[in-house]
């Protein structure tokens, strides 16, 4: 019992901390609304099941380095795409009452979301260390369905606020500049990763 809370603490505060997941639904949400964003959240969470059913069956070729690699590159050039997209994106929504939200492909946002949790090395990581931590012992798949509803149900929440019209009156003014600011986090976060892939040749 003790051991089963303190991995899920560990696992949550990882949660709160924001980012590339929250920043994707974050702007799905705001833009599109939370119904739209919950493809994002169910994307992202089947992502983090996949890998958590990697790192916890002991499956080495996760963390070597060069799978790692590969990860990190592929990762950084989605991050720097999806960047872009925020830059070149018309962050303005439509606040009257008659005016519905801009709705945008749910199982497109599956996709999305899914490649976002897949090529995001910080998710591979921390299962990776998570898993060789808890040994064989622990009842891993008790903890892995856990997590993985942890984070669907922490995603749709967040993706619910964000999303809703209350919120999103509030945040109007604000979104312009958010949708920048997050692109170019996206794009400097991803040059990074690729950058730094050539630094330790």
């Amino acid at each position: 019992m003790e051991q089963f809370a303190a991995v899920a603490v560990a696992h949550f505060l990882a949660l709160l901390i924001p980012g590339v997941d929250f920043l994707l639904i974050a702007r799905t949400s705001m833009t599109h609304g939370w119904r739209s964003a919950t493809g994002t959240c169910l994307g992202i969470a089947t992502a983090n099941g996949i890998l958590i059913c990697a790192a916890f069956a002991g499956l080495s070729f996760v963390s070597s380095p060069i799978v790692h690699d590969v990860i990190q590159l592929v990762g950084g050039l989605f991050l720097i795409s999806v960047g872009v997209a925020f830059l070149r994106s018309d962050a303005r929504i439509d606040l009257r009452d008659d005016a519905p939200l801009a709705s945008t492909g749910w199982l497109r946002n599956v996709a999305v979301g899914l490649s976002s949790g897949l090529l995001n090395p910080k998710n591979a990581l921390f299962y990776v260390s998570l898993g060789a931590a808890l040994g064989a012992d622990a009842p891993l798949p008790l903890y892995g369905a856990w997590m993985v509803a942890v984070v669907l149900t922490w995603d749709v929440f967040v993706a619910f606020m964000l999303g809703s019209r209350i919120t999103l009156l509030r945040m109007e003014r604000f979104l312009p500049w958010l949708t920048r600011a997050a692109g170019c986090f996206l794009c400097i976060f991803g040059g990074a990763m690729v950058v730094s892939l050539s630094g330790q040749r």
